[in-house]
């Protein structure tokens, strides 16, 4: 009978790496990346953001001279710029809400907490990436789409510089202001957990409600209304006087509603069974 030495049979390599945030953020990140919708929707939200400028920008150039005063006079050339935002905020908040509900309807969910038994690092990880990746891609997005838009408009002298008071907040804050949207869909995804639940809790209340605020006695509505989400955020992408709440104010504001959507999510998370 042969008998073999020890060192002929090959040992199993035993992972000893420590669960730590940064390879959960890492494990996150190969999620989003890889996954074919997740980038689609992140391109054609940075097509929508650029793309939507061009249009009204193009047709407000062509119409200039035939424009009535009133119709001049209300016209402002950074509202045109920052137009591509008004959808660019709804993909952006849908994905959010994907980027935690599509493993709960897959049950892919059970194999992430199983691995971070802690959870808690799970979400802040998706929570870090998906608000990295989505600043990293606004902001060139909107400084795009203002530049076209002002080349456009040049042709009409009807152009705003960069450097004119405000602009370059509104048009940077145009960006942080998405960031901030899709994370408080996140932070609803991961409370609803579930994929039509959470889409329509986000467009609820981002673009449900305001409209039915009208509904309101007036003092009631304009007392309410600017501390809203939609509106407090899209301060910041405003120059022009008379909003109730300062450009900073009206982002932290919005900035409150994510991080108390996303500290929900994390009791509920720890309390509940995935």
């Amino acid at each position: 009978m042969s008998t073999f030495p020890a060192t002929a049979i090959p040992r199993a390599r035993v992972h000893t790496g420590r669960v730590t945030q940064l390879r959960v953020a890492h494990s996150e990140w190969t999620k989003l990346r890889t996954l074919r919708s997740s980038r689609y929707a992140l391109l054609l939200t940075v097509a929508m953001t650029i793309g939507f400028t061009i249009l009204p920008a193009v047709v407000n150039a062509a119409r200039w001279n035939t424009m009535s005063a009133a119709d001049r006079a209300d016209f402002h050339p950074l509202e045109v710029n920052l137009a591509g935002v008004q959808l660019a905020q709804l993909a952006i908040g849908v994905l959010g809400v994907l980027v935690i509900t599509a493993e709960y309807s897959t049950g892919m969910i059970r194999a992430s907490m199983t691995a971070v038994p802690r959870r808690l690092p799970v979400l802040w990880a998706k929570a870090i990436v998906y608000g990295l990746v989505t600043l990293a891609l606004m902001i060139p997005a909107t400084l795009i789409a203002f530049v076209v838009g002002e080349s456009i408009f040049k042709g009409r002298h009807i152009n705003i510089a960069f450097s004119h008071p405000g602009v370059a907040r509104a048009v940077i804050g145009a960006a942080l202001y998405l960031t901030v949207v899709g994370l408080f869909g996140l932070g609803l995804g991961a409370i609803v957990r579930n994929t039509a639940g959470g889409i329509a809790t986000f467009a609820g209340i981002m673009f449900v409600l305001p409209p039915l605020m009208n509904v309101l006695p007036t003092s009631w509505n304009n007392a309410a209304s600017p501390y809203l989400p939609l509106a407090a955020g899209q301060a910041i992408m405003s120059i022009t006087s008379g909003n109730h709440l300062r450009p900073w104010v009206g982002f932290a504001l919005l900035c409150g509603y994510a991080a108390a959507a996303l500290a929900i999510a994390s009791i509920l998370l720890v309390r509940r069974d995935t």
